[in-house]
């Protein structure tokens, strides 16, 4: 049998809610199979630090180092800041990203046959599922976030890092606020290799089934991304085989809900990457169905992108798939590192049956048109698994 340490961040909000049914999930496959898991849930996040003045407790960055995998829920409330304006639960996400060194993004975006979307205005519309199924890489430790990760970092670590020195810019006057961004060759090179690997081992891009890696950037203007766009090219001569493709951020978005189906794996660097994947995820249904890994050498953390939404906490109505996606994608990333091809089989088990139920069309939530309850699409997700493990 086959034992997995995974750290449980339930955080803030409906978070709490959606962890409920990756717990449910976790336990019919350790009830059904000989792949054992033992999670713990650590309280963290912006509520928890309002009630304690702490945003987790002491130590808890070291368990979530020792666990085999950690999947978190969402972080942030409302009137939860820190002394120095940061929102509480930062050190929470930034800190493991940068503490761990978590240095890619990864987010697919793929379109579940059945998904009804509302681009055209109500839930009239249902696209042609094979159109869509690409996966972004947003460079995750550096770039426009750098500044707030090593504060985060620092306080997940307890190390003392020293604020940026200040700088003069002519022609500007009055209060000024500014934040560096940092690309460097060697963060660069990983993440986009990153890319690469991902690339060789899919299908291709949906319009021609060739493999395809495009980077996105403004190469046009910033020096971070000219250097990006060379990084890029260097890494591609290792992968003759993967056609190399480039876009500016801006056009790209357009294209990206244009003509979804040209792309196959899509690299960029840190705020690019956070913007467009939200943008791409009207694509695959809107921000329930919407999956992410956090994934470096070691360590890999796993969350849905819709975060914590707190106007619908506690009504039990949010779309839990966000997070059981994200669970396929932790159970893969397992199998994929201990060479475990029990746990590779049950991670496309939890694919097939989301697939399934969304087909169905019966057990939905409000945002894919239904009117089911949060628990009640765990419920029947934990049937349908359990059903397939028999």
């Amino acid at each position: 049998m086959s034992d997995y340490s995974v750290v449980l961040l339930p955080g803030d909000g409906t978070g709490i809610e959606v962890i409920e049914q990756a717990k449910k999930m976790l336990d019919i496959i350790s009830e059904k199979t000989a792949v054992g898991f033992n999670y713990e849930s650590i309280e963290c996040g912006g509520k928890h630090y309002l009630d304690t003045g702490k945003e987790w407790e002491e130590g808890s960055f070291e368990r979530c180092k020792e666990a085999d995998s950690m999947l978190l829920g969402a972080i942030g409330w409302p009137g939860a800041i820190r002394d120095n304006g940061d929102l509480a639960g930062g050190e929470i996400v930034l800190g493991l990203r940068s503490g761990l060194d978590l240095y890619a993004n990864v987010r697919p975006i793929k379109l579940f046959k059945g998904i009804q979307h509302k681009i055209h205005g109500k839930f009239n519309s249902v696209w042609d599922s094979s159109n869509v199924d690409l996966c972004i890489l947003r460079e995750n430790t550096e770039g426009l976030y750098y500044g707030a990760l090593q504060r985060s970092r620092a306080r997940s670590t307890g190390e003392t890092l020293f604020e940026s020195p200040s700088l003069e810019f002519p022609g500007l006057s009055g209060e000024i606020a500014w934040d560096p961004r940092p690309i460097s060759k060697n963060g660069s090179n990983r993440v986009i290799s990153k890319a690469f690997e991902i690339s060789s081992k899919r299908n291709g891009a949906p319009n021609d089934g060739i493999s395809r890696v495009t980077c996105v950037d403004k190469s046009n203007v910033t020096r971070g991304c000219q250097l990006f766009r060379s990084v890029f090219d260097q890494v591609a001569n290792n992968y003759p085989k993967i056609e190399t493709n480039y876009a500016y951020i801006d056009a790209f978005t357009m294209w990206l809900i244009r003509n979804p189906e040209e792309f196959d794996v899509v690299v960029t660097s840190n705020m690019f990457g956070d913007i467009a994947t939200d943008l791409g995820s009207v694509l695959q249904g809107g921000m329930g169905m919407a999956a992410s890994g956090n994934i470096g050498d070691n360590h890999a953390l796993f969350e849905p992108v819709h975060g914590s939404s707190p106007k619908y906490a506690g009504k039990n109505m949010v779309n839990p798939i966000a997070t059981i996606n994200s669970l396929q994608m932790m159970l893969e990333w397992l199998g994929n590192r201990h060479n475990d091809e029990q746990l590779i089989e049950i991670s496309s088990k939890v694919t097939q049956v989301v697939s399934d139920q969304i087909q169905e069309g019966k057990t939905i939530t409000y945002d894919l048109g239904g009117n089911a309850t949060t628990s009640q699409v765990g419920d029947d997700l934990v049937k349908r698994i359990s059903n397939l493990l028999d």
